[in-house]
């Protein structure tokens, strides 16, 4: 055994306990900051629009986001409006919000 009797407990001064007491406070309000931002913050996927597409599917997980941009989504968009799979179902009204529908496709269709 090291020791043979417990060392005695070190009595804090109060300008240390204001100094833990200070660093708890920070450390609460920066947790709290953080859930506040992830609760509201809608981050990059949260729908499509300016080129971008964003598409719910079912998965084996329960759903999975597909998202693309740019070439990928022009070419995802055309494949949705030439095929009537599901995907091809799911993927339209994205692809219609992404400002990527096929000439002649009216918002409503």
């Amino acid at each position: 055994m090291p020791f043979a009797s417990q060392p005695a407990a070190v009595q804090l001064s109060r300008l240390g306990r204001r100094r833990l007491l200070l660093i708890g406070a920070v450390l609460v309000a920066a947790l709290a900051t953080g859930i506040a931002w992830a609760a509201v913050s809608q981050g990059s996927y949260d729908s499509s629009r300016a080129g971008c597409v964003t598409v719910t599917v079912p998965s084996s997980t329960g759903g999975a986001l597909l998202h693309a941009c740019g070439g990928r989504a022009r070419t995802l968009c055309r494949h949705a409006f030439a095929s009537s799979d599901r995907f091809s179902l799911l993927a339209r009204p994205q692809c219609r919000l992404a400002g990527l529908a096929p000439a002649g496709q009216s918002p409503a269709q």
